[in-house]
């Protein structure tokens, strides 16, 4: 077995992929899910958002466009985006606004 693929250069630094670099957007059923998270967050909850169909550029400006309306923090991890605390109710207003159904998932 031969593993020759190149991770790291010193020349170039860290070797990307372009396979790695451009992510298929995972298509969903049309209903964006807003759930409350607290595992592995240190008993800090977050509000994520799935089944969103969008790029990922698309993504961060939402994210941005949320943390804004909710005023806290967040980020954007894969194709979901997480809040920082427990705003679904705030989260769903905002997104039904935006025209998507939505459902509160989850506890």
């Amino acid at each position: 077995m031969n593993n020759s693929k190149l991770v790291y250069s010193t020349d170039f630094g860290r070797i990307k992929n372009s396979a790695d670099t451009q992510q298929q957007v995972p298509k969903g059923d049309g209903i964006v899910r807003i759930k409350r998270i607290t595992k592995g967050k240190k008993g800090k909850g977050v509000s994520a958002i799935e089944g969103l169909d969008m790029d990922a550029k698309a993504l961060k400006n939402l994210c941005s466009d949320l943390k804004k309306h909710c005023g806290c923090g967040g980020s954007v991890k894969g194709f979901t985006i997480e809040i920082q605390g427990d705003v679904r109710d705030k989260l769903k207003v905002y997104l039904d606004k935006l025209g998507l159904k939505v459902k509160l998932a989850g506890g």
